[in-house]
């Protein structure tokens, strides 16, 4: 019996060598998984077929259709088991475009006991993705698929998806290259970009990247720097972490300032959490920033200025981000191209669950058109 991990790269070097051709041939089956391998609006779905099916595959005597022990039967199985422990690593190792954590804590598939036939009602959305997997589910159990042939048709569909976002990445980036020559951004010009681009839909994660830019750009000068930063779902309780942002001195690694982002309007509440999660934690900090893309109350800000005393010389403070970016961009204006770079280097190596292609694509495509009116200046 081969162990899972060699299940997979099996599956991979099958698919690998087969992109320009399908390995499913019935066409029904294979548009099924072409949509829920390539679905945009939920991926919760192909790594639930994935675990499912690489179960099957590892033990044959299973059926496909219970990934939950609970159900109790002799041939269920732990689909979150084999999704967390091979399936994670898997899509890791070769950056497919999947979430990055299991399936089976989405709403639609925690908290179940029951066999996953077509007539379940998963409850979630879109309702017709959740009704192809099921049936492609039980497109195995009936035998007018195989396991391995499934499986190697998944991990075809999602590299040449992977293949395609990074080809428009590749073609962006080199039309980034015509404008080499031409007068820099301006601090302002770059400020409206980062502006324009946190308006979008999906990016929560953004400010987290600008602040880690800003101290990648300019740790010589200020003689800190930033560690790596966690995943965008990781819990700071899971991490410990005392923020999105930690910043140490160059030659120590202690956290001096710890930066948490928020998306919406800081309260006394998030002072105050933040105040027990340094009293839970080990480390001391100078200084624990916040930054927000909302308005700041003034009440806010003089219960934050309180705080110093309270703690005994820990600085709070609420900043807004723009405004930060905007501040260090003039302060340190002729490292404004390298922040710039650094953002835009963050921002696309950030994995698809954190930062989407969409919203890199965005970005792309707005700087390649500042810089193209500055050309034209």
């Amino acid at each position: 019996m081969s162990a899972p991990s060699e299940i997979l790269d099996r599956a991979f070097q099958r698919a690998n060598a087969n992109l320009e051709q399908p390995i499913i041939l019935a066409a029904e089956i294979r548009d099924r998984t072409t949509y829920v391998a390539r679905n945009l609006k939920n991926r919760a779905g192909i790594r639930l077929l994935m675990a499912c099916l690489l179960a099957k595959l590892h033990r044959p005597d299973v059926d496909i259709r219970k990934p939950y022990t609970e159900i109790g039967d002799i041939d269920s199985f732990s689909g979150r088991t084999y999704d967390e422990r091979y399936i994670t690593a898997f899509i890791n190792q070769h950056s497919l475009p999947c979430n990055s954590t299991t399936a089976f804590l989405t709403p639609a598939l925690r908290n179940r006991n029951t066999v996953l036939t077509t007539e379940i009602n998963l409850v979630g959305k879109p309702p017709q993705l959740y009704q192809a997997v099921l049936t492609l589910l039980d497109d195995v159990y009936c035998n007018r698929v195989t396991s391995e042939d499934l499986l190697a048709e998944i991990v075809r569909s999602l590299l040449i998806d992977r293949n395609e976002r990074q080809q428009r990445i590749d073609a962006l980036v080199s039309g980034l290259r015509t404008t080499d020559g031409a007068v820099p951004l301006s601090s302002e010009d770059i400020v409206n970009l980062i502006e324009k681009h946190l308006t979008l839909k999906g990016t929560s994660r953004l400010p987290v990247l600008a602040i880690a830019a800003v101290y990648q750009s300019a740790e010589q000068f200020l003689g800190e720097r930033v560690l790596m930063l966690q995943a965008h779902n990781a819990a700071d309780l899971q991490t410990g972490a005392l923020g999105d942002v930690e910043i140490t001195l160059l030659a120590d690694d202690e956290v001096v300032t710890s930066y948490e982002m928020k998306n919406k309007r800081i309260t006394r509440e998030d002072l105050d959490r933040a105040l027990q999660k340094l009293s839970a934690s080990e480390k001391r900090v100078d200084n624990y920033i916040f930054i927000t893309t909302e308005a700041i109350d003034k009440e806010v800000q003089d219960y934050a200025r309180s705080m110093y005393q309270e703690t005994g010389g820990i600085e709070f403070v609420v900043l807004d981000c723009i405004g930060f970016i905007r501040h260090f961009l003039h302060l340190f204006h002729r490292l404004r191209s390298r922040f710039l770079e650094a953002y835009q280097t963050l921002l696309l190596t950030e994995p698809q669950s954190a930062v989407s292609q969409p919203v890199k694509e965005a970005f792309l495509a707005m700087r390649q058109a500042a810089e193209t009116g500055m050309e034209e200046i």
